[in-house]
């Protein structure tokens, strides 16, 4: 395993993070665990130990993922391990100590080594969280007293949110989406850096492009890769970055991400590796979408929340142009269908909340604005279907 500091909390972190939302029994945390999943959630642990990976990160809204680890964790070394949960800012801070209590509980830890303030997705929680006397000053209070060693974030929201929760400077380390097919939160790593944050990459197999039902054409594309390794190159390249939190359901789960190690024993052998699997996939973009498209989508456009009907623009585009160019239809359809559906989580609507709307006022700044209606209407075609609700309660 390879470990990198994991910014001003001087942590060696290893690249790869045992992340727990997957191998979890089941979303509500009231359910008898059965022996055979007890079984394997150990097994997962046990085989992320034996290849380095000793940090596990969960969270409350994980289910009965905090229960069932805490049935492990207090066999295991407890300076050996980094232990990370995750709960959610609240209006009043105190339900927000209470459920971090409980949560240690379920844990069986003295004591947390990673806390985070779970899901500062909107204005009104990352106010929670950052305004005097917020959930924020109530962690770091947490800290002092040594009921944890470091306070950060995750967010699963753009720069918008992350670069103001990143500036804010008392925390110390963020979980962030991002990845090749989603880097519009480069500001935010780019602050994260200069504050000396750790950084964790939230769910690059399943937000970062369902890599674990990749397309044949991706497949092809990626080769000798496999788009699981390309995307851990490549997000591993940046060295704002530590450490992917990858998230299994058995302790197989584990290998291909392993593999990504034989490339990373120097960037120029990294690069090597992913440098021309990056160039080919652009170029297919490209040859799909048009060099002008493909420039300009994303520049200029509005909010969710400044559009008509509450559409999230630039999403749709985004799961559009990646269905269209590299049959990533599956991992858009999954997405794409939770608008509407996820609240703070995945924000906006779906393209269809358009109809009869005029989307001239809020384009005027786009370079394409003449060709997002129409773009908008075929990623719709192509990724509607049922609508789906967003798993676990946070």
């Amino acid at each position: 395993m390879l470990y990198r500091r994991f910014g001003r909390t001087e942590l060696q972190m290893p690249v790869f993070t045992c992340g727990a939302m997957r191998y979890q029994q089941s979303w509500n945390d009231r359910d008898a665990i059965a022996p055979q999943n007890q079984k394997n959630l150990e097994a997962c642990v046990e085989r992320a130990l034996a290849a380095g990976m000793n940090h596990i990160e969960t969270a409350r809204g994980y289910g009965t993922s905090e229960g069932q680890l805490g049935r492990i964790l207090p066999r295991l070394p407890r300076d050996k391990i980094i232990v990370q949960t995750k709960v959610g800012p609240e209006a009043d801070p105190q339900r927000f100590v209470k459920t971090v209590a409980h949560s240690m509980s379920l844990l069986k830890v003295d004591y947390l080594d990673l806390l985070a303030l779970h899901g500062i997705n909107s204005e009104e929680r990352l106010d929670w969280s950052v305004r005097k006397g917020g959930c924020l000053q109530a962690a770091l209070q947490l800290k002092k007293e040594g009921r944890c060693r470091f306070v950060g974030f995750s967010s699963h929201a753009g720069p918008r949110i992350t670069v103001p929760a990143v500036n804010d400077g008392r925390f110390d380390y963020a979980n962030l989406h991002w990845y090749w097919v989603n880097p519009c939160n480069d500001p935010a790593l780019q602050a994260a850096a200069r504050h000396d944050m750790g950084v964790l990459i939230i769910s690059p197999n399943d937000k970062g492009g369902k890599l674990y039902q990749p397309p044949e054409k991706l497949v092809k594309l990626c080769a000798p890769l496999s788009p699981m390794v390309f995307n851990d190159l490549w997000c591993l390249a940046r060295k704002e970055v530590h450490t992917l939190s990858i998230g299994a359901m058995r302790p197989t789960d584990y290998d291909e991400h392993l593999k990504a190690l034989a490339f990373m024993k120097s960037d120029a052998e990294a690069r090597a590796a992913f440098g021309p699997v990056e160039e080919r996939l652009r170029k297919e973009m490209e040859r799909v979408l048009g060099k002008h498209w493909l420039e300009n989508w994303h520049v200029g456009l509005p909010e969710w929340d400044a559009t008509p009907g509450g559409v999230n623009i630039f999403e749709i585009l985004r799961l559009g142009n990646f269905a269209k160019a590299l049959d990533m239809v599956e991992f858009g359809k999954m997405r794409y269908n939770l608008l509407g559906n996820a609240d703070h989580w995945f924000p906006g609507n779906r393209a269809d909340k358009l109809d009869g709307l005029d989307l001239t006022p809020v384009l005027k700044n786009s370079p394409v604005a003449a060709q997002i209606p129409a773009a908008l209407a075929e990623a719709h075609e192509i990724l509607a279907g049922k609508e789906v609700k967003r798993l676990g309660k946070h």
